[in-house]
């Protein structure tokens, strides 16, 4: 959410803004039932304060006649009052789903394009593996390792589901365990978080994510909803709350299981762990002052914690910054990391990170004293930490030997056991 003065005094650049993440939004529409809800808001306040004035005079009159003639001048004013209420609670509704759907602005610096193909790398890190065989996808090793078992994944729980087994399972413990040390070792003022995925409508209403998002979402028999990160919980923990400014930043390493329909793409990776509807994620939070170059600051941050995670794994990877059209509704810029993919002969995404300005904060009513004493919006970003099972795919992939084993990545051996590889049973 924008503030509404700066909608009405930037209304180009507002459009403009639009237009790069291919997004329809006339800010006109806004600004004519802004221009109503003023309106009627001066209306009824001016109403009120003849009410007001009508009832400090009323005890003061003696005659019968003047109480009578003042008060059935004063039902037909609350009358008519009422009216005017209802009419601007109907506005108020057009006025907040209008303003929900206004875009953020995004950075000079994102890219045009209209698609994820119009993303612009812009680091490579880590050798691409060379092959002397044709390496094999994550499901065919998975499967015959007995790390995965994809048939009863969809039998039991239908479309996308999965489980994971033996080494399977204690890969994905162990990319747990190593994201935990990683932080308490270097990145310790990150709080550890655990939070809840099944959430109310508002919180996905302050971060976003409704109402634009809601095919993507579970809902619940109750209304409620199962999120897709544990972004939403973590920011919605710091909802209608005042921080000290000397507690800025606020930095989070979220722990949650996350829920996606993905729908749209029922076509696309369809079998295996690239594309599930469930799976568990570390996401970081950071909230700061509102200032531009500090949310620049701690972007550039963010990246190089999630970097140093598939450094730490060995794996290859590059980086982009996504072009306007990619971008969501509340971003202003963002960074996706995409790890390599033997069978795919191609980087797929792993890590999205982003950072909003006031934007969440506006929404979720999340301020802090400045040193002015004056109450201002904090500036939000979150990025992937680390989200499984995905990441298995890279580390079985590029890990793959000539006999069909798995070399378990050093930085994971203290956690299985000390085992090097993973074999048939």
């Amino acid at each position: 959410m924008l503030d509404i003065k700066f909608i009405r005094e930037n209304k180009e650049l507002v459009t403009l803004g639009a237009q790069k993440k291919h997004i329809k939004f006339d800010p006109s529409d806004l600004i004519k039932a802004d221009d109503k809800r003023k309106e009627l808001l001066a209306e009824i306040e001016k109403m009120r304060a003849e009410q007001n004035e009508v009832s400090l005079r009323l005890p003061q009159l003696k005659e019968a006649g003047q109480k009578a003639e003042l008060i059935s001048q004063m039902k037909v004013l609350k009358e008519t009052l009422q009216k005017e209420e209802e009419k601007l609670r109907e506005v108020m509704k057009e006025w907040q789903m209008l303003m929900l759907q206004v875009p953020n602005v995004p950075d000079i610096s994102v890219p045009e394009g209209a698609t994820d193909a119009d993303n612009k790398e812009i680091k490579v890190w880590g050798e691409i593996p060379k092959f002397d065989f044709t390496p094999k996808d994550h499901i065919e090793l998975m499967e015959k390792l007995d790390l995965a078992d994809f048939e009863t994944g969809a039998k039991v729980a239908g479309f996308r589901g999965y489980f994971l087994k033996n080494e399977g399972a204690e890969l994905e413990f162990a990319v747990w365990q190593l994201t935990c040390d990683l932080f308490r070792e270097k990145h310790s003022e990150y709080s550890m978080m655990i939070v809840p995925s099944l959430v109310r409508r508002e919180p996905l209403l302050g971060t976003g994510f409704l109402p634009q998002g809601e095919d993507d979402l579970y809902k619940t028999q109750d209304a409620d909803y199962l999120a897709g990160t544990a972004e939403v919980a973590t920011m919605s923990y710091f909802s209608d709350k005042n921080i000290d400014k000397n507690a800025l930043p606020k930095k989070v390493l979220a722990f949650s299981p996350a829920f996606r329909r993905e729908a749209g793409s029922y076509s696309k990776d369809t079998k295996g762990l690239y594309r599930v509807h469930e799976f568990m994620k570390f996401e970081q939070v950071v909230l700061c002052e509102a200032s531009h170059e500090t949310s620049v600051k701690y972007h550039e941050e963010l990246l190089a914690n999630s970097e140093g995670i598939l450094q730490a794994l060995g794996l290859p990877y590059h980086v982009v910054v996504n072009c306007g059209g990619d971008l969501g509704l509340g971003q202003v810029k963002k960074y996706d990391i995409e790890t390599w993919m033997p069978s795919k002969n191609k980087y797929g995404e792993t890590h999205s990170c982003s950072y909003f300005h006031d934007f969440q904060a506006r929404r979720l009513n999340i301020k802090y004293r400045d040193t002015d004493g004056k109450l201002k919006f904090v500036h939000s970003l979150n990025n992937t930490a680390v989200a499984t099972p995905r990441i298995l795919i890279q580390i079985i992939e590029n890990n793959q030997q000539a006999d069909g084993t798995i070399k378990v990545p050093e930085v994971l051996r203290k956690y299985m056991g000390g085992k090097e590889y993973i074999g048939k049973k």
